[in-house]
Protein backbone atom coordinates (compact mmCIF):
# COMPACT_ATOMS: atom_id res chain seq x y z
CA UNK A 1 0.00 0.00 0.00
CA UNK A 2 1.23 3.63 -0.49
CA UNK A 3 2.26 5.97 1.99
CA UNK A 4 2.08 9.60 0.98
CA UNK A 5 5.21 11.03 2.79
CA UNK A 6 5.43 15.41 2.28
CA UNK A 7 8.98 16.58 0.56
CA UNK A 8 10.45 19.02 3.16
CA UNK A 9 12.05 22.39 2.32
CA UNK A 10 15.02 21.56 1.25
CA UNK A 11 14.11 18.20 -0.31
CA UNK A 12 14.38 15.75 3.33
CA UNK A 13 11.50 13.15 3.66
CA UNK A 14 10.83 11.49 6.78
CA UNK A 15 10.82 7.88 6.43
CA UNK A 16 8.02 6.97 9.31
CA UNK A 17 8.95 4.49 12.38
CA UNK A 18 6.96 1.87 11.16
CA UNK A 19 8.92 1.98 7.63
CA UNK A 20 12.10 1.81 9.52
CA UNK A 21 11.21 -0.87 11.52
CA UNK A 22 9.56 -2.78 8.80
CA UNK A 23 12.83 -2.44 6.90
CA UNK A 24 15.11 -2.42 9.39
CA UNK A 25 16.56 1.01 8.84
CA UNK A 26 18.28 2.54 12.44
CA UNK A 27 19.88 6.28 13.10
CA UNK A 28 23.13 6.81 10.99
CA UNK A 29 21.62 3.76 8.80
CA UNK A 30 22.25 4.70 4.69
CA UNK A 31 20.51 3.38 2.15
CA UNK A 32 20.81 3.35 -1.80
CA UNK A 33 18.62 5.27 -3.90
CA UNK A 34 17.63 4.22 -7.34
CA UNK A 35 16.23 6.08 -9.89
CA UNK A 36 13.60 3.61 -11.75
CA UNK A 37 9.94 4.61 -12.79
CA UNK A 38 9.66 6.23 -9.12
CA UNK A 39 12.30 6.54 -6.67
CA UNK A 40 13.57 3.45 -5.16
CA UNK A 41 15.12 3.01 -1.58
CA UNK A 42 16.77 0.55 0.20
CA UNK A 43 18.38 0.03 3.20
CA UNK A 44 22.45 -1.01 2.97
CA UNK A 45 22.35 -4.32 4.78
CA UNK A 46 25.08 -4.46 7.28
CA UNK A 47 27.75 -7.64 7.65
CA UNK A 48 28.40 -9.14 10.59
CA UNK A 49 32.13 -8.76 10.80
CA UNK A 50 32.56 -10.53 13.75
CA UNK A 51 30.33 -13.91 11.41
CA UNK A 52 33.01 -13.15 9.10
CA UNK A 53 36.50 -13.75 11.36
CA UNK A 54 34.83 -16.66 13.25
CA UNK A 55 33.94 -18.63 9.93
CA UNK A 56 37.02 -17.50 8.33
CA UNK A 57 39.08 -19.06 11.64
CA UNK A 58 36.60 -22.04 11.07
CA UNK A 59 38.10 -22.18 7.46
CA UNK A 60 41.75 -21.89 8.36
CA UNK A 61 41.14 -24.28 11.01
CA UNK A 62 39.60 -26.90 8.66
CA UNK A 63 42.09 -26.32 6.06
CA UNK A 64 45.09 -27.10 8.78
CA UNK A 65 43.51 -30.14 9.18
CA UNK A 66 44.14 -31.22 5.75
CA UNK A 67 46.82 -33.87 4.92
CA UNK A 68 49.14 -31.93 2.58
CA UNK A 69 49.41 -28.47 1.01
CA UNK A 70 48.86 -30.25 -2.53
CA UNK A 71 44.79 -31.68 -2.65
CA UNK A 72 43.83 -34.34 -4.53
CA UNK A 73 41.03 -33.78 -6.84
CA UNK A 74 38.00 -33.77 -4.67
CA UNK A 75 39.22 -32.94 -1.40
CA UNK A 76 38.54 -29.53 -0.56
CA UNK A 77 35.02 -30.29 -1.35
CA UNK A 78 33.62 -30.16 1.74
CA UNK A 79 36.32 -26.82 2.87
CA UNK A 80 34.15 -24.46 0.60
CA UNK A 81 33.73 -20.89 2.11
CA UNK A 82 30.91 -20.34 0.47
CA UNK A 83 28.71 -23.07 2.98
CA UNK A 84 29.81 -20.69 5.72
CA UNK A 85 27.18 -17.95 4.73
CA UNK A 86 24.45 -20.31 3.02
CA UNK A 87 21.42 -19.41 4.72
Amino acid sequence: MPLKIRVGRKGYITLPKAIRDAVGIEEGDEVLVEIRDGILLKPVRRFDEERLRRALERHVERLRELDSLEPEIGELAEVSLEEEFDG
